[in-house]
């Protein structure tokens, strides 16, 4: 009787240490369609090999090459190693180390590659994002060993790979707002104004959102090239500066964005005015007259407007009467913002 009794609480204490161990084991999921499936359990943690380790050493005394040399070797006979991504990650230091950057990116995308549970997957996601940001700070790819060629293609190129890897996570966003940037510092304002227009639809709660839209309308206004051209990128800064007014009137007011609409108001007036001069001169009287109408309607204050009437007055009566277009329409400026 007691020796079953004794069995009886054993398989009890066996039971409930296996169902202890299977609840307190980490799991981990991955999102597919819709779904969250369960996925492999989490890598082991790592084991240690000498090899590796000496290589470590290596590469904190500043001897990349030494490391390099050992970690190829034993890199290329310990494939099913449960440490080979260390090995891989210690690889990209010694190329880092070496300054050669490009070399290293591929080496962390080998890790990221083929043991996206490794521990080091965020820390190579890192590393790559500052390589990145480093050749976009003015650090330069060697050739025949001297540091000459700038590599900021390769560097916009990098962070779009680090959104990718880790979509709508810090470093994701971190990522774009960079790139954004860069657009907008190095003056190609097309692509800034769609980086920043991206950034904003992908991160609307970001606290980077007001800045970002301030640069959006920037860019924007920053193509248009004069009287003579397109107006839709004043048309498209405007209506973005009155919204900026309307959601962050503190920021409008900081950024001076009161004025810069006045500028534009002032342009259109200048764009308006050169048309109806151009239709003067083509003999198009109807078409002057027209423009000129819808000008003194819209911007009746402004010197063009004045001009304008001036022109209306030499024009002959049956040119004129034809109704303009009211002022919400169309191009006109005169668009409130978005409610």
């Amino acid at each position: 009787m007691h020796t079953f009794q004794g069995w009886r609480w054993a398989g009890l204490i066996l039971i409930a240490t296996l169902s202890a161990s299977a609840f307190g084991q980490k799991k981990t999921w991955e999102y597919d369609g819709g779904r969250w499936p369960q996925v492999n359990d989490l890598a082991p943690a790592p084991v240690s090999d000498p090899v590796i380790d000496r290589a470590e050493v290596y590469l904190s005394h500043g001897d990349p090459k030494s490391a390099r040399v050992i970690l190829l070797d034993w890199e290329h006979t310990h494939k099913d190693s449960p440490v080979r991504d260390r090995a891989v990650f210690l690889i990209a230091q010694s190329y880092y180390q070496e300054d050669d950057w490009i070399l290293s990116f591929y080496y962390l995308d080998e890790v990221m590659d083929e043991y996206p549970e490794s521990r080091l997957f965020y820390a190579a996601l890192h590393k790559q994002y500052d390589m990145a940001n480093g050749y976009l700070d003015g650090h330069r790819r060697r050739f025949l060993g001297l540091a000459i060629l700038p590599a900021e293609d390769e560097a916009v190129e990098m962070l779009f790979r680090v959104q990718q890897r880790s979509p709508g996570s810090d470093l994701a966003e971190k990522a774009l707002l960079r790139t954004s940037d860069y657009y907008y510092n190095s003056g190609q304002f097309d692509f800034a104004a769609d980086a920043y227009a991206s950034f904003v639809r992908s991160y609307p709660r970001s606290t980077e959102v007001p800045r970002a839209r301030v640069r959006e309308a920037f860019s924007a206004l920053a193509q248009f090239h004069g009287l003579k051209f397109d107006a839709t990128p004043l048309i498209d800064a405007r209506a973005q500066l009155l919204d900026i007014q309307h959601d962050y009137p503190k920021l409008a007011e900081d950024e001076n964005v009161a004025a810069l609409i006045e500028r534009i108001d002032s342009a259109f007036a200048g764009k308006l005015a050169v048309t109806a001069d151009f239709y003067a001169r083509t003999s198009e009287p109807k078409a002057s007259a027209y423009t000129s109408q819808f000008l003194v309607n819209t911007y009746p204050g402004s010197p063009e407007a004045a001009q304008a009437r001036l022109r209306l007055a030499r024009t002959p009566e049956k040119y004129k009467g034809v109704p303009t277009p009211p002022l919400e329409a169309g191009f006109s400026p005169q668009t409130q913002p978005a409610q």
